[in-house]
Order: C-alpha cells, then sequence, then structure tokens
C-alpha cells in the first residue's frame, strides 16, 4: 500500500517538474500590425480563379479591417491576398475545393514587405454553387485570425 502511494507521489511530483519546464520556453508572440487596406488578386490559372470568389474575399476582409479598432499604436501595413491554385469540384462526390493563399504585408510609409503568410484551406460543398462563398469565407477567417482582426456584425 506504501510503495502505491509513494508511486503515486512520485508520478505527481515528476509531472509538476514537467508543468513548471514547459513554461520556461514560450515563444515571444508574432509582431501585431494595424491593417489599413487589403487588396484581393488572384494569379492567372487554368482554369481561371472566379470573379466571384476574388470579390467575395475581398469584401469579407475588408469589412474586417473596418470593424477593427485598435487601443493602442501599432505599425500601419497595406495586405495584399493573393489566390492561386484554386481548384473546385474535385473528389469522388465532385464536392472538395481547396486554394492556395499567399499573403504580403507591406508598410504604408516605404512600401517594404514586413510580414508574409502563406496557407491552403480545403472545404467541402455538396451544392457547386455555394463553393465560392464557402472558399471565400474560410480565407477570409484565416485572413482575420492571422491578423488580429475582428470578425464583422452580420447585417440587421
Amino acid at each position: 500500500m506504501s510503495w502505491l502511494r509513494s508511486g503515486a507521489a512520485s508520478a505527481l511530483v515528476g509531472c509538476l517538474a514537467l508543468v513548471a519546464c514547459s513554461s520556461w520556453s514560450v515563444d515571444p508572440p508574432p509582431p501585431t500590425y494595424a491593417v489599413r487596406s487589403a487588396s484581393v488578386v488572384a494569379d492567372q490559372a487554368l482554369p481561371p480563379i472566379s470573379p466571384a470568389l476574388v470579390a467575395a474575399v475581398n469584401d469579407r476582409v475588408n469589412a474586417a479591417i473596418a470593424a477593427t479598432a485598435y487601443s493602442q499604436p501599432l505599425p500601419q501595413v497595406a495586405i495584399t491576398v493573393r489566390l492561386t491554385d484554386v481548384r473546385k469540384a474535385r473528389g469522388f462526390n465532385r464536392d472538395r475545393n481547396s486554394v492556395k493563399v499567399n499573403i504580403d504585408a507591406a508598410e504604408l510609409d516605404g512600401g517594404a514587405v514586413v510580414a508574409m503568410a502563406s496557407f491552403e484551406t480545403k472545404t467541402t460543398a455538396p451544392d457547386p454553387a455555394t463553393a465560392d462563398e464557402l472558399m471565400a469565407e474560410d480565407i477570409a477567417a484565416r485572413v482575420r485570425s492571422i491578423f488580429s482582426l475582428t470578425t464583422p456584425r452580420l447585417a440587421d
């Protein structure tokens, strides 16, 4: 019985030691920028990227920028969201969609690129008519997350 207690006690001490050590190697938070404008562009691709997708992403990202208020002064940037390699209606049910996205954040003063991000989103849209809207919302959500933008309120 005392052996079980000592084993439990040593396991508890070991866990506490690991928890204490894990807090020592905390990475600093990534830099934060005040995003002032966004441009969404599509790379030349075959098949061509839908203008509806580009417009929907542009509307959502710019609405998030307009809804975001900053409590402290931050470096101001303009972002360029580049859509590449859009693939729609793939898979057995032809409901899988994917898009690769590259983002550049450039200073408003000199235009130097200060940050870059890249990601790929995958969506499932049983109705092909909704594929662009689902992909646009997924892309905009990732951009909001990367740049700490506020999600805009839904229209009344």
